[in-house]
């Protein structure tokens, strides 16, 4: 067996991420405080609703991220779902820079770091996190929820460029 390989079930690595790459999803950013007060924050496209009763998003998170750690102990944490106009912070927040604050509007929510821009912004509160293979999941109940009317940032086949157009999925 290779390295390309998932050591427990044989599958090849490239035939899962590119059978999962053909789910279209939306993109969210994930934010929180980390210790010494920074923000933190990372783009997820791993993000549903959870449950109804009590009202909960469930998100998940890969263990090499940098915010992985602070998202695990932290109390609370802000899901910001983005629109279509939020490409770049999508990128910004995909990246690996340093400071991915620095060039969005954004404000603190109590100990949540809230994107501004947003059209759909969730606070939450940590319920549940559990480990599964490289990545964590988190389950967080929701405390507040605001929505503006927005069309969504569409992420299908790797890349951002896509929007929903009537019966289906159409690249720009």
């Amino acid at each position: 067996m290779t390295a390309t390989e998932n050591v427990a079930t044989g599958l090849p690595v490239a035939a899962f991420t590119d059978a999962m790459s053909r789910l279209v999803s939306g993109l969210a950013v994930v934010t929180t405080r980390q210790e010494g007060g920074r923000p933190c924050g990372l783009l997820v496209s791993s993000i549903c609703s959870y449950s109804v009763d009590p009202p909960s998003v469930l998100v998940v998170v890969d263990h090499a991220s940098r915010c992985c750690e602070p998202l695990t102990l932290s109390a609370e944490f802000g899901v910001h779902v983005l629109g279509n106009a939020q490409e770049r912070t999508a990128r910004t927040f995909a990246s690996r820079g340093a400071d991915k604050f620095a060039d969005v509007v954004w404000a603190w929510d109590g100990s949540v770091p809230r994107l501004c821009a947003a059209p759909i912004y969730l606070r939450c509160t940590t319920s549940a996190v559990m480990d599964h293979g490289d990545h964590t999941i988190l389950i967080g109940e929701v405390t507040r929820a605001e929505v503006q009317e927005a069309e969504p940032l569409v992420f299908y086949r790797r890349l951002f460029d896509w929007r929903l157009r009537g019966n289906g999925v159409r690249q720009l």
